[in-house]
């Protein structure tokens, strides 16, 4: 069944989860931006590795239709007129390939969290799925829906800063400075685990989201990299800090740091973008907020709402200026912008005009960055292409 072929246009677009289930943070977080704008409703899942736990989360969701795995929902789903036209897969990395894949090869569209999967391997044959499908491929790079990134791109591709030179990107969190992995935090487990999160630690769970805004924004493509990966934490075989230096096409350099044991930072994702003729500064943590500076003249302030804020920014707002807008609504905008494609698929249209969201490229950019910061750090921070 080619999803969506026994829909209106206008009805809720019937979504499907995998994972996500009691206690997990990002399969709410998932659940609320996908009906913050009531364009999905949620009713089938497998949310749990175990059908016990799946079947208890399902009933306290009050999911209409509950599977033990993701192979049999996939099968299920397929088979119905009502069956679902989207899933979302919030499961750890590990655990992102093989059940896209089943949903893709039935036509059913996916929405995946990020990283792409655990490695470049995987990454390359759910791509080749992903092409034979025709299905749409979602991934959740949420950052890249907040109204002040969307306006900072807008900013670059209209060359206010003129041609860009330098790319300054960091995300830096501390939750990770001690050994939580041994102390019950079941995030941590999985995160610091190879089998589940692939080759990357840090540089796969913050540096791709770093990694993606710094692209995003400045439109550039990397050409090579030069990484030093380390894991401070005695014991953890994955790094949980990584400083990479970038060189893009083009000639523009780069720099990036990831890292999850640096105290007094919770959040800490902020891009600065430089050019000839100015240069841009942004947040996440007062993301409401981008300064921009043209050389030789003072700073200016730009927000969500106020002068200076373009139409990219206004598609992203949801509220009136000087409330609080962030995580929860910038993820949202990608689940709405991914309503818009399948909206548009259903009647076999092109989508809106100016409908933006992280693709498979994307994904496969991430596990290339992932791949050529570990071989670059097991080469004493050799230079190495992507």
């Amino acid at each position: 069944m080619i999803a969506g072929s026994a829909s209106s246009t206008h009805a809720p677009i019937r979504l499907g989860m995998v994972g996500g289930g009691t206690g997990a943070f990002i399969g709410a977080v998932h659940r609320i931006a996908a009906r913050l704008d009531g364009e999905f409703q949620l009713v089938a899942g497998a949310l749990s590795s175990t059908p016990e736990k799946a079947r208890a989360s399902a009933e306290a969701l009050g999911l209409a239709r509950s599977y033990d795995d993701f192979a049999a929902m996939a099968k299920g789903e397929a088979r119905r007129k009502d069956g679902i036209e989207a899933v979302a897969i919030v499961t750890p990395n590990h655990m992102h390939a093989a059940p896209a894949i089943e949903f893709l090869k039935r036509g059913i569209h996916v929405i995946c969290d990020k990283p792409l999967t655990a490695t470049l391997a995987e990454a390359r044959k759910l791509a080749a799925a992903a092409e034979k499908s025709g299905a749409l491929f979602i991934l959740t790079h949420n950052y890249t829906g907040y109204p002040m990134v969307r306006q900072a791109r807008a900013m670059v591709g209209a060359s206010d800063l003129g041609r860009i030179r330098l790319v300054q990107v960091e995300y830096v969190q501390d939750w990770l400075t001690q050994a939580a992995e041994k102390s019950g935090s079941k995030q941590a487990e999985w995160r610091t685990d190879p089998e589940r999160s692939g080759a990357g630690g840090a540089t796969g769970d913050i540096g791709t989201h770093a990694y993606n805004l710094a692209c995003f924004v400045s439109g550039l493509t990397p050409q090579a990299l030069a990484a030093d990966l380390s894991s401070f934490v005695p014991g953890r075989p994955l790094d949980d800090n990584a400083h990479v230096l970038l060189r893009f096409h083009g000639g523009a350099k780069g720099m990036l740091w990831a890292s999850q044991v640096a105290p007094g930072n919770e959040n800490g994702l902020r891009l600065r973008v430089y050019g000839e003729k100015g240069g841009l500064d942004w947040a996440q943590e007062d993301p409401n907020r981008l300064w921009f500076t043209p050389y030789g003249a003072e700073k200016r302030l730009i927000t969500r709402n106020g002068v200076g804020a373009g139409p990219e920014a206004a598609r992203m707002s949801r509220i009136p200026p000087g409330h609080p807008e962030g995580y929860l609504e910038a993820f949202a905008n990608i689940y709405a912008e991914a309503a818009r494609a399948i909206r548009a698929f259903r009647t076999g249209a092109a989508p809106p005009a100016g409908t933006l969201y992280p693709t498979l490229a994307d994904g496969l950019a991430g596990m290339r960055f992932v791949d050529a910061c570990v071989r670059s750090s097991t080469r004493n921070a050799a230079w190495v292409t992507l």
